[in-house]
């Protein structure tokens, strides 16, 4: 049987002549993309950080959760000696409740006395941040530093940071040691009460007389330890100050030592700053 060619409508071809091609629809004209817009990055903050410095050596940061968890331990024992409230019923011999407060009290109080020792001795040979913010009452700029630093705590916008302890910061850590060196001493005092004519009632036993008796003593002991409690919540309140505002990584700096800064910081450059 013989093919017979047809075209797109169906019409017969010509003998001989080829099948029609479909027709191809034209392509589109090639239109030129604008080029991809680079993303711009975004603006620097402001509080940008300009580096990183080892501050605080191990001793300072060692004396410094020694001290804290001390004082903790301290004030809970202490408001228990002072008004024992979860007592047992019985006999005091047979459980022996407030004689291992007391311990605990006692113990503690040796690590708070090794914590303020070591602190101290790090003051002298440690470097410069070990120094930085050294209460200087002989210098009228000492008080002007002070009184600028308080001041700026008012403030919610970053001002110049110190690297190391500022003004007002050394004026309140020397009140600290002061009162830790009082709770020392009256503590020993009362201590050694338990021992009369042992070592520590030689050693601190002549504070009892010049305070007035042991009931005064124990007065005198009370109130320095609730003042080391409002110093310490000054301190939590500085500490998260200093957190949200200055970002200089003050919490980081007293497990691992570093601080960041910016420029224009001042830094502990001198012995005594």
């Amino acid at each position: 049987m013989a093919t017979i060619h047809t075209n797109v409508s169906g019409a017969p071809l010509a003998q001989g002549a080829p099948p029609a091609k479909e027709a191809v629809p034209p392509s589109p004209p090639n239109i030129p993309l604008p080029p991809l817009e680079a993303k711009k990055a975004p603006p620097l903050p402001a509080g940008l950080i300009a580096g990183r410095k080892y501050v605080w050596e191990f001793p300072v940061r060692l004396s410094h959760w020694v001290n804290a968890i001390a004082i903790f331990v301290l004030f809970a024992t202490g408001l228990f000696i002072a008004a024992p409230i979860l007592m047992p019923g019985g006999e005091a011999a047979n459980h022996f409740v407030m004689g291992r407060v007391r311990e605990f009290h006692f113990a503690f109080g040796f690590a708070l006395i090794l914590g303020v020792l070591i602190r101290v001795y790090w003051w002298f040979v440690g470097n410069n941040y070990a120094r930085s913010g050294f209460p200087m009452f002989w210098k009228l700029s000492w008080y002007k530093a002070v009184i600028k630093q308080v001041v700026d705590y008012m403030h919610l916008e970053r001002g110049h940071v110190h690297i190391g302890h500022n003004s007002l910061a050394g004026a309140s850590y020397m009140a600290f040691f002061a009162m830790c060196g009082f709770e020392g001493l009256t503590g020993m005092a009362l201590y050694s009460e338990s021992n009369p004519g042992g070592f520590w009632d030689k050693v601190t036993g002549w504070s009892i007389p010049l305070l007035g008796g042991s009931f005064r003593v124990h007065m005198w002991h009370h109130l320095a330890a609730w003042l080391i409690m409002v110093f310490v919540l000054f301190h939590i309140y500085i500490v998260l100050y200093d957190v949200q505002l200055y970002k200089n990584g003050l919490v980081d700096s007293i497990i691992a030592g570093s601080k960041f800064y910016e420029p224009g910081d001042h830094d502990a450059d001198t012995w005594i700053s």
